[in-house]
């Protein structure tokens, strides 16, 4: 087990004024099997109450609005979690199964259907297909789906975009861990396997000492259903593990994006994103 104080400072400079904002953030994790949350915090400026609930998804969201002109909107969220490894369990489970399994519920239906993100190229889905014919159980072609797909794709920033599809990314063979996400969840969704994107955050330094503060960032990876959700970083080729923390699940990044809004007022916005990750168990 681990603790983690994670410090996510965002938001917008505007290059001329905003009168008027209206605002979602999802940047504080929940607590669930994987991880407990001991403190979390949202610090918005200009000052401003929101309104919290659970999404469908049951991601936390904060919802608020800043009705006096500001030219810069800045959100601080600071955590405290506590988090253990998510081994791979045993399944037994067979195709046959995994389909009946998957048409009962909805949860799972839904997270079957391609979105116009995650629509996988003829490519990726005939190495879907492939590796299920080379694997006996939705659990092993899973896994390995993952793995071919990171294997497959180089982490390189600038090469995709916030708006970029799985196709594209597969194309260049290069993006970011939101780019490799959708791409994965392609390809299992096509081979009959639901699965989820996953949005949180990844200690970077698996050594890093106690007390140490290091730069970190958003991250995202997969989860995908074979009997029980399982987890993969197939960015980094890892499992889920101690440095994971989990801050929603959706059907792909416009399901769980940190910070989304409007604004009324002239000129441009620019995001500016920091993240801090301190190691303190």
């Amino acid at each position: 087990m681990s603790r983690l104080r994670i410090r996510h400072v965002t938001g917008f400079q505007y290059l001329g004024e905003a009168k008027a904002s209206y605002n979602e953030a999802r940047m504080l994790p929940a607590s669930t099997e994987t991880q407990f949350v001991l403190s979390s915090h949202l610090r918005i400026e200009p000052n401003s109450g929101a309104h919290e609930y659970l999404d469908y998804w049951g991601t936390r969201v904060s919802s608020f609005e800043v009705l006096q002109p500001h030219t810069e909107l800045s959100l601080s969220a600071t955590s405290l979690i506590e988090v253990r490894g998510t081994p791979h369990l045993p399944h037994d489970l067979s195709w046959a199964d995994l389909e009946t399994a998957a048409a009962r519920s909805a949860e799972f239906v839904e997270q079957l259907e391609q979105t116009p993100l995650t629509e996988p190229p003829a490519e990726v889905a005939a190495l879907a297909a492939d590796v299920v014919a080379a694997t006996n159980a939705p659990c092993d072609a899973a896994l390995r789906i993952c793995e071919e797909i990171g294997d497959r794709v180089s982490y390189l920033r600038g090469v995709t975009n916030v708006k970029s599809t799985a196709a594209e990314a597969w194309e260049a063979k290069a993006g970011v861990c939101q780019d490799i996400a959708h791409i994965t969840l392609g390809a299992l969704r096509s081979a009959g396997i639901p699965a989820r994107y996953v949005s949180g955050y990844l200690h970077p330094k698996p050594t890093a000492e106690l007390r140490e503060t290091v730069t970190g960032e958003s991250h995202a990876w997969v989860e995908y259903f074979c009997g029980s959700w399982s987890g993969y970083d197939p960015t980094n080729l890892i499992d889920i593990g101690e440095r994971h923390v989990v801050v929603g699940h959706g059907r792909d990044y416009n399901d769980v994006p940190p910070l989304r809004g409007v604004y009324g007022g002239s000129g441009a916005s620019k995001l500016f994103v920091t993240v801090e990750i301190t190691r303190e168990a």
